[in-house]
């Protein structure tokens, strides 16, 4: 039996998570504190919904949550990988790199995204009961429109501007989609509006010391598996404006063996997406760890 250890993105944060966590890892919670510079866990404690959806929140706090979960863990995976955001908290898990350095990539990361949102206003829309192809059509013909996240048969996220995707979802309920539903986002994550935050994020990534994990990563971008640095480097970096392509990470995690997923961090979004992707009579163990 071989376990994946998987990890949810951005979405999954909730008011009060973590915080029964605290009392056995107080220590590296408030070491988290003292690297972002304000109290983090004070928002991941409290009842402020709107305070814990800020991207520069939302983040590492999730990576914190889910990482702090991974390292609770007796077991050691035979293959990790994470959604987006969730990649940081699988590098951590693995041992490609350090709590606090991930944590400050982290951080990193979310800043500069919050403000290329800012910037650079956009939007996403989840595209319901098309294949993947069509949706990629489609997406082909309209200028700035791009599919963002492959997560499951029949579902799939696009990103862009807010005109294209307005257009983007008229042409897709006239091409038979179930559903295409605007999300609330604040930005046109994994597209390329999201260069100017890339560029920010090459220089820390670069600064930031990785080592060879002790199982195989299975990253967005290539959905294949890598205990390289430099490719583990590269591919950290092209994931922001690149799509997610976890529907193909989690059908080649199944292929290389895996029949344990557990889903380590806030949420449970991730074990349907494999439950999905793996069809209810697939032989494999499905659980969550909050």
């Amino acid at each position: 039996m071989k376990t994946a250890y998987i990890f949810p993105g951005q979405g999954a944060q909730f008011p009060g998570m973590a915080q029964d966590l605290y009392p056995a890892h107080k220590e590296l919670m408030e070491k988290a504190n003292e690297i972002l510079g304000f109290r983090i866990t004070d928002i991941m404690f409290g009842e402020d919904e709107d305070a814990l959806k800020a991207t520069r929140v939302t983040q590492p706090a999730i990576f914190i949550h889910s990482t702090i979960l991974a390292m609770a863990q007796e077991q050691k995976p035979d293959m990790v990988a994470g959604h987006s955001l969730g990649e940081f908290s699988a590098l951590a898990a693995a041992g490609a790199i350090t709590f606090e350095d991930g944590l400050r990539l982290v951080a990193m990361r979310a800043q500069a995204m919050q403000e290329c949102c800012e910037k650079v206003p956009g939007a996403m829309a989840a595209i319901i009961k098309l294949p993947d192809e069509k949706v990629e059509e489609i997406c082909a013909g309209i200028p700035g429109v791009v599919p963002a996240n492959f997560n499951s048969p029949g579902q799939v996220v696009i990103s862009g501007d807010e005109a294209g995707i307005e257009e983007a979802c008229v042409k897709f309920k006239e091409a038979g989609a179930k559903r295409a539903l605007r999300l609330q986002v604040s930005g046109a994550f994994h597209s390329p509006l999201m260069e100017p935050a890339r560029e920010k994020l090459a220089r820390a990534i670069e600064a930031t010391p990785f080592s060879a994990p002790c199982c195989p990563i299975y990253q967005n971008v290539s959905a294949l598996p890598t205990v390289d640095p430099a490719v583990i480097r590269d591919n950290l970096l092209k994931q922001l404006t690149s799509p997610v392509r976890w529907t193909r990470t989690v059908e080649n995690m199944l292929q290389d063996g895996a029949t344990r997923f557990v889903e380590l961090g806030p949420g449970t979004v991730l074990q349907g997406l494999v439950k999905r992707i793996a069809g209810a009579d697939a032989p494999i163990e499905i659980e969550g760890i909050q």
